[in-house]
């Protein structure tokens, strides 16, 4: 096996492969689920539409809070290429998706100096619940761990090699991930933090790499410049809502600050391991995020992080000697905790596996040492011993990835839960809307404005007479009304002026609570 691993056209066979599977997973079934287009999916979906409609595409969109414009403008391409549906909304998704797998191998390949690295951390990603899940959502985040993986891979490819074209790519993705998500602001501290173990690790480093730095910086600036223009030209979008939900809010913390974070840092730790996020979009309650084999290979992973760059760091001041596992350490452990403030920092849906979507490349990669010890202890075994070794090891990163699969399509599909949390009602309205006659009459009443996205961005052309009611609304008969949010007052409104009308149920999908009532008005 070591013999074979050391062809590199076997190692890159190895390695696509686990990246098309992972996107065979993450592409199956994907317009039936998740079991509905949630709303803020088709926010930016509707948004999409318009920036195809206007050629407007737009840097920052301010609906729903405000949202960095790079996903959905490629959501739009895509859009534009497929027509306004679920799979082509998603797509980029799975894209990025499949990417990340890609990425988080190679930068475990350049870290750890070995093949296994990248196929072993690769694979934990590929077959991960979280990672799955997140990959078939419409949501921005999913290109954050692509973004940082590729970013440090070439950052960390270009100290080894000291190269000037991989440092440009390295600044180029990092400044492009300022285009992606919110909690992606705070990735700069990462390199911010790991200078002084760059200087600790590598002899004369700023007299070898400063060039390469100002490489970097340059190239971080040219794709960072467009969400750094919108900063400067509207200061407000750059905290968005996080102040509201800020830790450091007076009305979050009252007056404890540091009881405040360590009550919010705890909750974000146990979701690995221990007590995963509640909420049925970003995970399977109320189990952890990880699943029992991954989250005790990542502690272990930590815990080891942990020990040798307290072990190296004392060694670097003792000896003098400088020793580059030292920067691989300390990144290791900048990216986890950094990239795990966004969550932490707030106090709102505590734990929420999407806002630390980010510390996903640092607990594969974390996740891989101790399989990588394993593998290299089993390169050391001899006859039946390495055989049992490899059997064993073999059956437990299958059993982990089958748990995660089953519990997707499986389990997850078929819990009432996580129909209701992707408003599955919504797009089944949509899907009903679409089947009626053109020329019939046909009112959406919204329960708010982002709610009724699912119907404006799943009905777009292929329906007519449809309207959304507003106060300007003229009622024409005969029509169908339907009440996103049903309230037994609308038919006796309605009776008023239409004696004759009358509700139905309708329900597209039994035994899932997603039923709606439509108002007939003859």
């Amino acid at each position: 096996m070591r013999l074979i691993l050391r062809s590199r056209p076997f190692f890159w066979t190895m390695l696509v492969l686990i990246m098309l599977t992972g996107g065979i997973i993450r592409w199956y079934d994907i317009d039936k689920l998740p079991s509905g287009l949630y709303p803020d999916e088709a926010m930016n979906g509707t948004n999409a539409l318009e920036a195809n409609r206007t050629g407007d595409y737009k840097i920052f969109y301010p609906d729903n809070q405000g949202r960095e414009g790079l996903f959905i403008n490629i959501q739009a391409l895509s859009v534009k290429a497929f027509g306004a549906n679920i799979p082509a909304l998603k797509l980029p998704s799975v894209i990025f998706g499949m990417l990340a797998i890609l990425g988080i191998g190679l930068l475990a390949w350049e870290l750890f100096r070995s093949r296994y690295a990248a196929l072993i951390a690769a694979f934990l990603t590929a077959t991960s619940y979280w990672a799955i899940n997140f990959s078939r959502i419409g949501f921005r985040a999913i290109m954050v761990p692509f973004i940082l993986s590729f970013a440090f891979y070439f950052f960390f490819r270009g100290l080894r090699k000291e190269k000037f074209i991989p440092f440009a790519l390295s600044g180029l993705f990092f400044g492009a991930g300022l285009n992606t998500y919110t909690a992606y602001r705070l990735a700069p501290f990462i390199l911010i933090l790991l200078i002084p173990f760059l200087f600790l690790s590598y002899e004369s480093f700023l007299k070898r790499f400063w060039k390469h730095a100002l490489m970097f910086i340059v190239a971080a600036a040219i794709t960072a410049a467009p969400m750094f223009y919108e900063f400067v030209s509207h200061p407000e979008i750059f905290s968005s809502r996080s102040a509201a939900v800020s830790v450091f809010s007076p009305e979050i913390n009252r007056g404890n600050l540091w009881g405040t974070l360590t009550k919010t840092v705890g909750l974000s730790l146990i979701k690995y391991n221990f007590v995963g996020d509640q909420n049925w979009r970003h995970n399977y309650p109320p189990y952890p995020i990880l699943d029992p084999i991954a989250g005790i290979f990542f502690l272990a992973g930590l815990i080891f992080s942990v020990k040798m760059f307290l072990q190296l760091l004392w060694n670097r001041f003792r000896t003098k000697d400088h020793d580059v596992e030292l920067s691989v350490h300390a990144f290791l452990l900048l990216a986890f905790f950094i990239m795990l403030a966004p969550e932490f920092l707030t106090n709102e849906g505590l734990p929420h596996a999407l806002r630390s979507i980010g510390t996903q490349p640092a607990v594969f990669l974390l996740a891989t040492i101790p399989i990588l010890f394993l593998f290299r202890k089993l390169a050391q075994a001899k006859g039946g011993t390495k055989v049992a070794i490899m059997l064993s090891l073999s059956l437990v990163l299958a059993t982990s990835a089958m748990w995660n699969i089953t519990k997707y399509f499986v389990f997850f599909r078929n819990r009432p839960e996580q129909h209701a949390s992707f408003n599955e009602n919504f797009t089944n309205m949509a899907t009903y809307l679409v089947s009626l006659p053109k020329e019939t009459h046909k009112y959406v009443i919204p329960e708010n404005g982002i709610a009724v996205q699912p119907i404006v961005f799943l009905t777009n052309g292929l329906t007519e007479n449809l309207e959304v009611v507003s106060g300007s609304t003229t009622f024409r008969s005969p029509a169908i009304l339907i009440p996103q949010h049903y309230d037994p007052q609308i038919i006796g409104n309605i009776r008023t002026y239409s004696p004759a009308a009358y509700e139905t149920d309708i329900d597209l999908d039994p035994g899932f609570g997603t039923g709606f009532k439509a108002i007939m008005i003859p």
